[in-house]
């Protein structure tokens, strides 16, 4: 797609993806994708197939992940983007890629139904989407609310309410993990000093960590019976009374 061809697109959507991914830049939202990166790496090792397709104002992956072939970003016309594409409008065939990373796509989209269903559609039966949203219960989720920054504009869709939309879009919930218990610092000397937080927090898995990784499995749809023509039970036989003629009646009658 084309400079010219995308100048059609939603310019609150363009803004919206430009900020965030400055942000994403700075040092608070360095601190928070490091820790992302941690766990990102951690579930797409035991991954494999032919595709993988990123989605998410973030710079994406930054290692190549776990066993598949070919990693592919989509979003708009930004550095590190290979293929520019509007967030309802993936240019991708159904069930094309094995596995769909949704980083923060949701905490910063103008339709989060609409792109959760273009990423469903894109994952191959038996495919996994992963998720990763900032957590309204925890430290950055409360930050939102008094930040000046792009963060003012995150949704922060809580885990549990994503969790309802993957369920009745097929896919079953196998993992939800949350990381980053540091609260949000730009003084990287302020980072350190917490730095006990961020164990605590990764030892006991505590959901108050400022993000959530989701990992879900898309279900097989299996074969549809026929179905078969009703059958009326059978009577069991029963033998028919014979009436006994007697000789001395057949000869009187002839």
């Amino acid at each position: 797609m084309t400079d010219q061809a995308f100048a059609q697109a939603d310019p609150r959507w363009l803004s919206l993806m430009a900020e965030s991914s400055a942000w994403f830049a700075s040092a608070p939202g360095q601190q928070l994708l490091g820790e992302e990166q941690r766990l990102l790496k951690e579930e797409l090792a035991r991954f494999f197939g032919g595709y993988l397709v990123h989605y998410g104002p973030p710079a994406g992956l930054s290692d190549p992940a776990g066993q598949i072939r070919c990693c592919v970003r989509l979003g708009p016309p930004q550095p590190g983007i290979q293929i520019v594409c509007e967030e309802q409008a993936w240019p991708l065939v159904e069930h094309a890629a094995d596995v769909v990373v949704l980083q923060h796509g949701l905490d910063f989209s103008l339709s989060p139904h609409g792109l959760l269903r273009e990423a469903a559609r894109s994952v191959r039966p038996g495919g996994h989407l992963l998720i990763v949203g900032i957590n309204p219960r925890s430290l950055w989720g409360v930050r939102r609310y008094f930040a000046n920054d792009a963060l003012r504009q995150a949704r922060c869709i809580g885990s549990h309410r994503v969790g309802d939309w993957l369920a009745l879009l097929g896919f079953a919930l196998e993992k939800r993990r949350f990381g980053c218990y540091r609260p949000p610092l730009s003084s990287t000397a302020w980072q350190a000093r917490t730095e006990r937080l961020e164990s605590w927090g990764r030892s006991g898995q505590m959901p108050g960590g400022g993000f959530y990784l989701l990992v879900a499995r898309k279900l097989v749809v299996g074969l549809r019976p026929l179905p078969q023509s009703r059958r009326e039970p059978i009577g069991k036989l029963v033998p028919l009374p014979v009436v006994k003629i007697s000789r001395r009646d057949s000869k009187h009658e002839a």
